[in-house]
């Protein structure tokens, strides 16, 4: 009775369960987290305010300059303070949804994966019976089931920003519905980007197997997909006959045809950096995953 007693918490402790690597991956990243969540709430906060407050002051700034009458006059060619606020909030927005890939893509390079590679803390957990294929798995679930939920929060905020006041960007000249960063923050790529920045950094992370190149190539690796799909938007979606392939030519019809089709070929490319690096660690660690 004795021997038995003794065992089991041996045997609790050789094969954790997921909880358990997901408590050991947020104690590890703690930091990382409570950006994340604290970028996610910047960026809710902003788009609340520009939702409500913020709209409702440059709406009656716009008034009260008489822009929104047939004949304005030249000072509606320049913002006034309270729309100015408006557009930098949105600004700020757009941007924290621009960088996250780059920054998603740099951490899993650097911290997530090629500096526990590069100081031996992954190969001690592979001897605690934690096999590299479930190491590698908890890697990618993780941060996935937090990126997804933060960045989906602050897409649909965007859409509803979008939806409400989007005359207000027009009638400034702010904005159009094919501008990149509106097109992105509007849809399925934000998400879809981050997901695919996080796989391309696992990857780095696994090839390099150190913390430093892993993070630049990842930057690099995801910097130019952004480059070649921006590139290529205007083509995914044939645009009325006669016209050339530009996003000024694309009606606004064209929206989700577009979003949805570029949204297929990222999240391609991360199912394909996602399984290469399952093939990889196999290889060199020569255990099935």
């Amino acid at each position: 009775m004795t021997a038995v007693t003794g065992e089991a918490p041996v045997a609790a402790r050789r094969f954790p369960g997921p909880r358990g690597l997901f408590l050991a991956m947020v104690r590890t990243h703690r930091t990382a987290l409570w950006f994340w969540l604290g970028l996610v709430a910047v960026a809710a906060a902003a788009l609340l305010w520009a939702l409500g407050p913020g709209a409702d002051a440059a709406w009656a700034e716009y008034r009260e300059m008489g822009c929104h009458s047939g004949s304005p006059n030249l000072g509606c060619d320049l913002p006034g303070p309270a729309m100015l606020r408006y557009e930098t909030t949105v600004t700020v927005v757009i941007g924290i949804l621009f960088l996250l890939p780059t920054l998603t893509g740099a951490w899993a390079g650097g911290a997530l994966i090629g500096r526990e590679l590069e100081d031996g803390t992954a190969q001690l957990a592979w001897t605690q019976s934690v096999t590299p294929a479930r190491w590698l798995a908890a890697k990618l679930a993780v941060p996935a089931l937090l990126l997804v939920p933060g960045t989906l929060a602050v897409t649909l905020l965007h859409r509803a920003l979008w939806s409400t006041h989007s005359d207000l960007a027009r009638a400034m000249g702010w904005r159009e519905w094919h501008d990149d960063g509106v097109f992105e923050a509007n849809g399925t790529l934000a998400t879809a980007h981050a997901l695919t920045a996080l796989a391309i950094g696992v990857l780095s992370g696994v090839l390099l197997r150190r913390a430093l190149p892993a993070l630049g190539v990842a930057v690099a690796a995801m910097a130019s997909l952004t480059y070649v799909l921006d590139d290529l938007r205007p083509h995914l979606w044939p645009t009325p006959p006669g016209t050339p392939s530009l996003m000024h030519k694309h009606p606004s019809s064209h929206f989700w045809p577009l979003q949805l089709v570029e949204t297929g070929i990222v999240m391609a490319v991360a199912a394909l950096a996602t399984a290469t690096a399952f093939l990889v660690l196999r290889r060199r660690t020569g255990v099935a995953v």
